[in-house]
């Protein structure tokens, strides 16, 4: 799952250069910023043998949601951001995962306070498989030493303080001392927010 992240970029060049006979796919939500879809044509240049499968939300869901509650519900509610986050993204993951036997995330324990007891392997009870997050114990620093060493293309908004990007109307950039997420649905508390992907049941 190549969510076009520094740490998903990383996983990227690891199974490319190894080969892997691993599938590679992202979400594209609708809402992503434009660095993000720059980013996924220099990836499928990078690394031609691994192209991304990318996956829409449906069209009808999306035009239902914004007719029922507008254009940017997601700032009005807690519950209205996350049926935006399932008709976007947690609907569309599983399609992706639909044949899958495991996914592979770039999910760090330090990333946020929703992801600190999360294992290297886990069971997915939410889509039925394997979830493997290879980096689960790297830092930030490990992140990028990995990206120069190699000279793996990364997302020009984490050089604008977005260490952690999603949709644009989600995300903005952090100031320093900030949590490496505190940009994510900054309006929300810490606690609420994921958008579900990674949610244990």
């Amino acid at each position: 799952a190549n969510s076009l992240g520094a740490e998903d970029m990383v996983i990227t060049d690891l199974i490319a250069k190894f080969n892997v006979n691993i599938t590679l796919f992202s979400l594209d939500t609708g809402r992503l910023p434009a660095d993000t879809y720059t980013l996924m044509q220099e990836t499928g240049k990078k690394y031609p043998t691994h192209p991304i499968k990318v996956y829409f939300p449906s069209t009808e869901e999306t035009e239902q949601f914004v007719a029922n509650n507008g254009i940017n519900a997601f700032y009005d509610s807690v519950e209205l951001r996350k049926e935006c986050c399932a008709i976007r993204k947690i609907r569309p993951l599983k399609r992706a995962l639909a044949d899958k036997k495991a996914w592979i995330t770039g999910l760090r324990r330090e990333q946020s306070p929703t992801r600190t007891d999360l294992g290297d392997t886990e069971y997915d009870d939410g889509n039925g498989l394997w979830k493997f997050n290879p980096l689960i114990e790297w830092t930030e620093k490990e992140v990028w030493e990995y990206i120069r060493a190699n000279n793996i293309p990364y997302n020009a908004l984490h050089d604008k303080h977005y260490p952690s990007i999603g949709c644009a109307p989600c995300t903005r950039a952090i100031s320093i001392g900030e949590d490496v997420r505190a940009g994510r649905w900054w309006w929300e508390n810490p606690e609420t927010k994921e958008c579900g992907l990674h949610i244990k049941k």
